[in-house]
């Protein structure tokens, strides 16, 4: 495990690559975009390129002999494994399809794992200015001022955030929707916002009170999200209530309290 002076400078190596990438993204959310198809759904951008290419350049440089999983690299170059080396986990743009559509919930997202443990994480959204960092042991922060997950206690008035996921057969929608229709009647309401990483962030700094996803596009979306759940207070897990492994697709996030609530609701839409 890195020692608490190597992480600060992880921390702060992560943060001047964030804001480096904001600039990119800021500038090209107001520019014409140039989008690709990677799936039914899943759409790449020359920003989402530019980004990753500039964030892996900027780290490189100080940590020559870390690892790197990337979002881009990864989707061309087939599946990287995830091993105990120091590893940098970045997506370049998460919420690619709110960057095309001019919807401001983008950001970039930069994890590190040692152990396979995230242990640094910076989500960074240049549209609205908001930096979330976190780092094992240090707590979690928005724009440099300490967040802490809520304090709601009921499902009931709990707002929830889900996501959709990337696939678009009719079985895996049927069941996405079936889902959230059962836990319409438990919650006060649910949010589909578009940015797994952002959504992990309102979560820590308490603008929602639960998150979950069954089939997001990989470790890069949770990656950095992880670290500053955990630094807010918050509980990261896998839907069924189990532990979470960051490769399986899988989460949910809460406060301590609805965590039981929250995964037996889950259980009740088969999860």
């Amino acid at each position: 495990m890195a020692d608490s002076v190597s992480l600060d400078q992880f921390l702060a190596a992560a943060i001047d690559a964030a804001q480096k990438a904001g600039e990119v993204i800021r500038k090209g959310f107001y520019e014409t975009k140039h989008v690709e198809h990677k799936g039914q759904v899943d759409l790449v951008t020359e920003t989402d390129k530019r980004c990753e290419e500039l964030v892996f350049n900027h780290l490189k440089q100080l940590f020559p002999n870390h690892k790197f999983i990337g979002e881009e690299t990864t989707a061309a170059n087939g599946v990287t494994e995830l091993t105990d080396e120091p590893t940098w986990i970045v997506d370049p743009v998460d919420g690619t399809t709110n960057f095309v559509h001019g919807f401001p919930f983008v950001c970039v997202s930069i994890g590190l794992t040692i152990g396979k443990v995230p242990v640094v994480g910076v989500v960074f959204n240049p549209i609205m200015d908001e930096l979330f960092t976190g780092a094992q042991g240090k707590g979690a922060f928005l724009n440099g001022k300490p967040i802490q997950v809520s304090t709601q206690s009921e499902l009931v008035t709990a707002l929830l955030l889900a996501e959709a996921g990337v696939k678009r057969d009719k079985a895996t929608l049927d069941d996405a929707t079936n889902r959230i229709n059962s836990l319409l009647t438990k919650v006060r309401n649910i949010r589909i916002g578009g940015s797994c990483a952002l959504d992990l962030c309102s979560v820590a700094c308490g603008r929602a009170d639960i998150f979950y996803e069954l089939g997001f596009g990989g470790p890069w979306d949770v990656a950095a999200g992880v670290v500053i759940i955990r630094e807010a207070g918050g509980l990261v897990f896998d839907p069924s209530g189990k532990d979470l492994d960051i490769t399986s697709l899988r989460i949910a996030v809460s406060n301590a309290s609805l965590k039981e609530l929250f995964v037996e609701a889950l259980r009740l839409t088969n999860v």
